[in-house]
């Protein structure tokens, strides 16, 4: 029954398996109907300069466009054309645009639960998340949050996990933390903010002139493919990681629930199928990416540094304490964070068995490399 459930949702099974044939099989459908030619527009978070997050827009666009034979376009637009960068939410809601592109924990500050939409912190990576997203009741816990903004939401992406950011400093302890301005994204501002940081919520087009000015210290964005093209390795030259606010952060297509309604059946599984798609192609492609970006990176003077244990572990600290109070205030945080904890918390059993152990072996072997390449020293080139 799930199985079944997840393929009507989100298409998956169209868009990995037969993608090549979903025009014929949508077409078959609406020949017999005459369906109407419709036009939306879609606003996103994202500059056309980041190929991959503004790609995976423009991939659910042309997709919809072919599946439908060019009788539902899309046409998608960068960050500010139509409306800011994290305004999205609001430009769907209102029905400013019929769908949007972007990540829904930029609205945290309308509901906390929004995070959940995309990610927090010390949660699951990118298999983890579709897990809980398509099997593990995620879909059906977020809808009503969603529906009170008069949306529906479909996954249309994935990071991946994500890097810690770019710092003028070096962190060396939580101390270093302390009073440091940093572009973060989402509910995470919360947590560094236990810890001395000052967050600030920037858009992409915004960051680094932010930086380069000295108005804030330290920028997190995604990774090294899309923070090479933003040029943050200009103004600052400590490259941290992990992002352990953004293990497997999701992006969305959010679709006014009132176009939605409107559209012919068909032109709905179109629009899910080609979200579907986006979110297969989108960490592939960053997959892809970021390994010759790292080691530009690096070899541009770039220094690459992991976060300290210590640093680590007071921010998780603080995460658990930011969850508690966001339950006390938001009955949407509260209803979902208890399900997904526990799916959360299986999942990680899970992975301990078989996937960590087989990383921790293989990542770490020498067998196979080049006698004089260790994974550190790769990095570097």
């Amino acid at each position: 029954m799930k199985r079944r459930s997840f393929l009507k949702k989100a298409g998956i099974g169209l868009a990995t398996g037969a993608a090549a044939a979903t025009p014929a099989i949508v077409n078959a459908q609406a020949a017999p109907g005459g369906l109407p030619s419709i036009t939306w527009r879609m606003a996103t978070s994202w500059p056309k300069s980041l190929d991959t997050l503004f790609g995976g827009a423009e991939l659910v666009a042309r997709r919809v466009g072919e599946i439908t034979d060019g009788k539902f376009q899309i046409r998608a637009f960068a960050a500010g054309e139509i409306v800011p960068a994290l305004q999205v939410l609001d430009a769907v809601q209102a029905g400013t645009v019929e769908i949007g592109h972007t990540a829904p924990y930029y609205y945290f500050g309308k509901d906390p639960a929004f995070s959940f939409g995309t990610a927090v912190a010390f949660g699951g990576n990118a298999r983890q998340q579709n897990a809980w997203w398509y099997f593990g009741g995620g879909s059906e816990a977020m809808a009503p949050l969603f529906k009170e903004y008069g949306c529906i939401s479909m996954v249309a992406g994935n990071t991946g996990c994500q890097m810690g950011g770019w710092y003028r400093k070096e962190i060396k302890s939580v101390a270093d933390l302390k009073g440091l301005k940093m572009r973060i994204g989402g509910m995470t501002g919360l947590i560094l903010a236990k810890l001395g940081v000052v967050p600030q919520q920037l858009g992409a087009p915004d960051i680094y002139p932010a930086l380069e000015k000295g108005t804030i210290d330290a920028a997190e964005w995604v990774g090294p493919y899309d923070d090479e093209k933003l040029g943050f390795n200009k103004v600052a030259k400590f490259y941290y990681y992990p992002g352990y606010w953004e293990g497997g952060p999701m992006v969305h297509s959010l679709v006014n629930e009132k176009k939605w309604n409107e559209l012919p059946k068909a032109y709905q599984s179109a629009l899910q199928t080609a979200c579907a798609e986006a979110n297969v192609w989108m960490p592939a492609k960053y997959d892809a990416q970021n390994p010759a970006a790292l080691r530009r990176l690096v070899a541009s003077g770039t220094l690459l540094k992991p976060f300290p244990k210590a640093v680590m572990e007071a921010a998780e600290k603080a995460a658990y304490e930011v969850y508690e109070e966001m339950g006390a205030k938001s009955a949407h945080f509260k209803r979902i964070y208890v399900d997904w904890k526990k799916f959360r918390d299986e999942q990680f059993l899970w992975f301990r068995v078989a996937e960590n152990t087989y990383d921790n072996y293989a990542f770490n072997s020498k067998v196979g490399q080049p006698a004089a390449e260790k994974p550190a020293a790769a990095a570097k080139k």
